[in-house]
C-alpha cells in the first residue's frame, strides 16, 4: 500500500473477497476490509469484533456500489476502499467526494484495483493511499466485483 505522499507503508490490513453467502464468510485475526454485503449483514458482529479486540475495520466499495449505502456507517471505518478498474465511469471519484466533503469522513480513504492511470487524480478527490498490484476482476450476474486481495 502506498500514500499519497509518496510513503510506502507495510499493510497490514486483510481484504474480504465477496463471498455469495456473506453471513458464512470466516472473518480473519486483525484488521480486516470488508466488502459492502458482508458489512450488511454482519453489521453488529464486525463492530463488536472491532471493540472487543482492537481490530481496525475497513469496508470496500465495488464499482457499482456508492458512498450513499454507508452514510450513516463512516465513522465506524477506520478504511474506506473503493475499486477502481480500468474503464471506471467516475463513480468512485463521486464516492469519494462524498465520503469527504458531505458525510465528513475523517479516515483512510483508500483506492484499489486498477488504479494506474489514475494515481494522478486520486489525491484531488480526497484519497490518501492506493494498493498497488494486480487485482483479478470477476463477473457477476449483476455486477463486477473484485475476487482477490493484492
Amino acid at each position: 500500500m502506498l500514500k499519497l505522499t509518496g510513503n510506502e507503508k507495510t499493510d497490514a490490513w486483510k481484504i474480504l473477497v465477496p463471498t455469495e453467502r456473506p453471513e458464512n464468510a470466516r472473518l480473519p485475526v486483525g484488521p480486516a476490509i470488508v466488502p459492502l454485503a458482508l458489512w450488511q449483514a454482519r453489521k453488529a458482529e464486525l463492530i463488536r469484533r472491532e471493540y472487543d479486540h482492537g481490530w481496525p475495520l475497513g469496508v470496500w466499495l465495488s464499482l457499482d456500489e456508492s458512498a450513499a449505502e454507508i452514510e450513516d456507517d463512516v465513522e465506524d471505518f477506520t478504511v474506506i476502499a473503493i475499486a477502481f478498474d480500468k474503464y471506471s465511469d467516475g463513480l468512485g471519484y463521486r464516492s469519494a467526494n462524498l465520503l469527504r466533503n458531505s458525510y465528513g469522513y475523517k479516515g483512510e480513504l483508500r483506492a484499489i484495483g486498477d488504479i494506474s492511470e489514475k494515481i494522478a487524480r486520486l489525491k484531488h478527490f480526497g484519497f490518501d493511499a492506493f494498493s498497488s498490484g494486480t487485482m483479478i476482476w470477476q463477473r457477476r450476474p449483476t455486477r463486477l466485483q473484485l475476487s482477490s486481495a493484492l
